[in-house]
């Protein structure tokens, strides 16, 4: 009786943890209202669903002012003898920026830049929502098919600027071409901020799925980094029958599940991962975390009191320009960090990264946008344990070697189980499309390649198993009732089991 009454607290032990990671089912889909109105009350019964042209304006007043004030910039506490971007932003480097900014970046011609593609605005949900659409003109035989682009923070449109005409091209060696809508995230650049709190990155997703929705399209391919991915991948698992295949630069799962699989992985890495060869981007976990740990302070403030934060951004361009390319620095390579310039002309030009900053101070945006993570990161939004239900749709990854967190395939699966491929490259950081735009693009279009070969070549693109017998007719069930029902019961049994996060052989 002893050794049984010992018996039953370690069988509970070993059970328990066996239970949640391999038996427990995900939890059920959160009821949302996929009209949500989150603009003013006002705008509630008159509201305009019209597609309107749109352009970027500066406007001479808002270039005059910001002049003045980056000429106005108070003396810079000078940075500590021998750090690059150790502290954040080297002080003895912003100058020549501020400089820049306020002297030779040409406002006129960055302007007509930004508005090389044909933009609009529409009102979804009581916000109005900026966006880039750009449809190419294709020959005989050729199919457009959309893709919704999804960018992040500290980020905008302006990220695939250099991508856009990569993945419009026509190609022969393609029978499709792809339309690009490029949209400002709700309270970011040009697009409505919301006016009561509550709009969560889920939330978001829905109103791009009603934007792609207005624009005439049921059917559509994502892509997403950064917030772009959480996003998009709300999107997916909202609504799998309308997205076609979903395409990331960054995989995240953050489920308390994956994170036991990482903790395991730690001890045993060749149970989670298959190229041991990467094992150094994710190991040693004290590595990963103080990198984590130290490039993510950002996020406390922001998930916390963005306002306060904001108000500061606001104000002054020299604070938002050294608070957002700092960020452009680290999150490229980690390595950028001990150089005095924080190394931002290893990828970008001074021209490109401005670009980025106006989109927020013309708008006025970076409060609201920084509004994303406390809206996001609180127990309301980790309630809906999204990241615990499978993402059912084909999906394909490119993970940079610099990208600021790895997730190695075996967890991924756990979130997205209908992975196609993983595409594993020596270069690139967390801004992958802004940094290499043609190996972007190039995986986007295999990408969807790929969706497109698998939804030609099977009706059904999720067939868990075909059985294949040597015997029976059209009146199979009449004919041979027991290997009938034992089938059927194999199969029930299989799809209870993909249910519960196992993965599906495409």
């Amino acid at each position: 009786m002893a050794r049984l009454l010992f018996l039953v607290p370690v069988l509970a032990i070993v059970a328990l943890p066996v239970y949640y990671l391999f038996l427990q089912g995900p939890p059920p889909l959160p009821d949302f209202d996929y009209n949500e109105w989150w603009g003013p009350e006002s705008g509630r019964a008159k509201q305009d669903t019209s597609i309107r042209p749109f352009k970027i304006s500066f406007g001479e007043n808002k270039i005059k002012d910001l002049k003045d004030r980056l000429k106005r910039t108070r003396p810079l506490t000078p940075p500590l003898e021998g750090v690059g971007f150790e502290y954040g932003f080297n002080t003895n480097e912003i100058n020549s920026w501020l400089k820049y900014w306020a002297e030779e970046y040409n406002f006129k011609e960055r302007e007509t830049f930004l508005n090389q593609f044909p933009q609009f605005k529409t009102n979804i949900q009581g916000l109005d929502i900026h966006f880039i659409r750009v449809t190419p003109k294709v020959p005989a035989g050729v199919q457009v098919v959309p893709m919704l682009l999804l960018h992040g923070w500290p980020g905008s449109v302006r990220e695939f600027y250099e991508a856009i005409p990569l993945l419009t091209a026509v190609s022969k060696d393609r029978d499709f071409a792809l339309e690009v809508i490029v949209p400002s995230l709700p309270g970011y650049g040009f697009s409505d901020a919301a006016v009561r709190p509550g709009l969560s990155a889920p939330h978001i997703g829905i109103i791009m799925r009603n934007l792609m929705n207005r624009l005439g399209y049921k059917r559509y391919y994502v892509q997403g980094g950064d917030w772009g991915s959480v996003v998009g991948t709300s999107l997916a698992t909202f609504f799998p029958e309308e997205v076609l295949g979903y395409h990331s630069n960054i995989a995240l799962v953050m489920s308390a599940k994956a994170t036991i699989w990482q903790a395991i992985g730690s001890v045993f890495p060749s149970l989670i991962m298959d190229d041991l060869s990467l094992v150094d981007r994710i190991y040693p976990m004290s590595k990963t975390f103080s990198f984590q740990v130290r490039e993510s302070g950002y996020m406390h403030i922001q998930a916390s009191k963005p306002d306060t934060v904001g108000v500061a951004l606001t104000d002054s361009p020299a604070g938002l320009l050294a608070y957002i390319l700092e960020k452009f620095s680290t999150w490229t390579r980690s390595d950028l960090i001990s150089k005095p310039n924080g190394g931002l002309d290893f990828r970008f030009t001074k021209d490109q990264l401005i670009d980025n900053l106006m989109m927020y101070w013309t708008s006025n945006s970076i409060t609201t946008s920084v509004r994303l993570y406390a809206e996001s990161f609180n127990i309301k939004v980790f309630g809906y344990q999204l990241d615990d239900i499978p993402t059912p749709i084909p999906t394909w990854f490119i993970q940079g070697k610099h990208e600021i967190a790895y997730i190695p395939p075996f967890i991924i699966k756990l979130k997205y189980p209908n992975i196609v491929n993983v595409t594993v490259v020596e270069d690139g950081g967390h801004f992958f499309a802004f940094e290499l735009p043609e190996v972007f693009s190039e995986d986007v279009l295999k990408a969807v390649t790929a969706f497109r070969k698998l939804h030609k070549n099977l009706k059904y693109p999720n067939i868990v198993n075909v059985t294949v017998v040597e015997d029976g007719g059209h009146f199979f069930a009449f004919e041979l009732p027991e290997v009938f029902s034992e089938d059927v019961l194999k199969a029930v049994t299989a799809f209870r089991k993909l249910h519960k996060n196992v993965k599906t052989d495409l």
